[in-house]
C-alpha cells in the first residue's frame, strides 16, 4: 500500500494536476475568506464554510478522476492487478493519496483566519475598556474544519468508485461532478417554503430521507464547535462503502 500511496503523491507533482488542484483551491479559498469575513465586516466564517463546500462539486473530481481512469487508459491496469500488493491495499494507497491532497490544501487554507485574528487583537486593544471580546469564535472554525475533512473523505471514497468504473479521466469527472452535486445540494428541497412558509415537500418522510443522503445536514453541529459522533459514523460510513465497493470492483476484474 504504502508503495501505491508513494507513487500517486508522485503523480500528482510530476502532472499538472496536483498543482492546478492547489492553485486554484488555495486562491479561491484566499478570495472567498477575504469577501466573506473581511470585505463585509464580520468575524462569521459560517458564509465561508458554505460556499468552500460548493467548491468542493468542481475540486474533488479533479483529485479522483485520474485514480483508476488513468490507469485503463494507460493500460497498466493489469500491472496494478498483478503487483504483489492486496486489492485492498491498492485501493485505500490511491484513496490516501487524493485525501492528503486534499487535507493539505486545507489545513494550508487556515492560513486565512490570520488576519481575522490581527485584525480582532487591534480592534479588542482600541476597545480595551469593553466587556465584549470582538473577534472570530475558534471553536466554530476548528469545528468547521474538522466537518470540512470528514466530508471531504467522504466524498473523495465516492470519486475513486466512479474513477474505477470509468475508462475515460473526463467522463469521470462529469460523473462525479453530478453525483457529488446531488449529495452537497439535495438538502436545498427541505429549504424551500411556499408562499405561505410551508415546505415544498410535504411528505415527512421524503424530508428525513432527503435530510439522511444530503451530506451538508450533518454539518451544522460542527459548524457550532460540537463535535458531532452521529455525524463522524455517517461521514466514514459513507467512505467505507464505497471503497469497499471499488475493492469488490477490481477483485471481479482480477479473477473475472
Amino acid at each position: 500500500m504504502l508503495a501505491i500511496y508513494r507513487k500517486e503523491m508522485r503523480s500528482y507533482f510530476i502532472n499538472p494536476i496536483g498543482y492546478i488542484y492547489l492553485g486554484v483551491f488555495l486562491v479561491f479559498s484566499a478570495l472567498l475568506c477575504c469577501y466573506t469575513t473581511i470585505i463585509s465586516g464580520s468575524y462569521d466564517t459560517s458564509s465561508y464554510f458554505t460556499f468552500l463546500i460548493m467548491t468542493f462539486i468542481i475540486l474533488i473530481p479533479i483529485l479522483t478522476m485520474r485514480l483508476f481512469a488513468e490507469e485503463r487508459k494507460l493500460r497498466t491496469e493489469q500491472l496494478l492487478l498483478t503487483a504483489p500488493v492486496t486489492i485492498t491495499g491498492m485501493v485505500m494507497g490511491k484513496y490516501l493519496a487524493a485525501l492528503t491532497m486534499y487535507v493539505g490544501g486545507i489545513l494550508i487554507s487556515c492560513i486565512n483566519f490570520l488576519p481575522l485574528y490581527i485584525i480582532a487583537k487591534q480592534e479588542n486593544a482600541d476597545n480595551a475598556t469593553s466587556l465584549t471580546h470582538i473577534g472570530p469564535i475558534t471553536g466554530e472554525i476548528v469545528g468547521s474544519v474538522i466537518a470540512v475533512i470528514l466530508l471531504g473523505a467522504a466524498l473523495i471514497a465516492v470519486g475513486t468508485l466512479i474513477s474505477a468504473l470509468t475508462e475515460n479521466q473526463l467522463s469521470a469527472a462529469v460523473i462525479t461532478i453530478g453525483v457529488i452535486a446531488v449529495m452537497v445540494l439535495l438538502n436545498v428541497f427541505n429549504l424551500l417554503t411556499d408562499s405561505d412558509g410551508q415546505p415544498i415537500i410535504g411528505s415527512y418522510i421524503v424530508r428525513s430521507v432527503i435530510d439522511w443522503i444530503s451530506v451538508i445536514s450533518r454539518f451544522s453541529n460542527f459548524s457550532n464547535g460540537i463535535f458531532d459522533y452521529a455525524a463522524l459514523l455517517y461521514y466514514a460510513s459513507i467512505a467505507f462503502v464505497f471503497l469497499f465497493l471499488t475493492v469488490r470492483v477490481y477483485e471481479k476484474r482480477r479473477w473475472g
